[in-house]
């Protein structure tokens, strides 16, 4: 059935999805499309998981901003400093 089809009544029935990482079925799942991709999730934390970069540093998720240089993501200007990139500053 649809999602959002009316069923017995009047109620409003919601496909199920299932998330790509934990593997729960959970009706308020959501969608990420993405680089061409349609990714999906019941909760941040698995988006998280599954979609935020790596610091080439020191190896911890980026889930703010980081810092991109030469094709490469940092969580900041110190990992990426501690790469030898050049040039790179936090903003204050």
């Amino acid at each position: 059935m649809p999602c959002g089809a009316r069923g017995p009544r009047g109620t409003t029935l919601w496909r199920m999805a299932r998330c790509e990482v934990c593997g729960n079925d959970y009706g308020m799942s959501f969608e990420v499309h993405a680089q061409g991709a349609v990714h999906v999730f019941d909760c941040f934390s698995c988006a998280i998981h599954r979609m935020a970069p790596i610091c080439e540093h020191c190896r911890v998720q980026i889930i703010g901003q980081g810092v991109e240089a030469d094709g490469k993501w940092y969580c900041g200007a110190h990992c990426a400093r501690a790469e030898g990139k050049a040039g790179i500053v936090d903003r204050v």
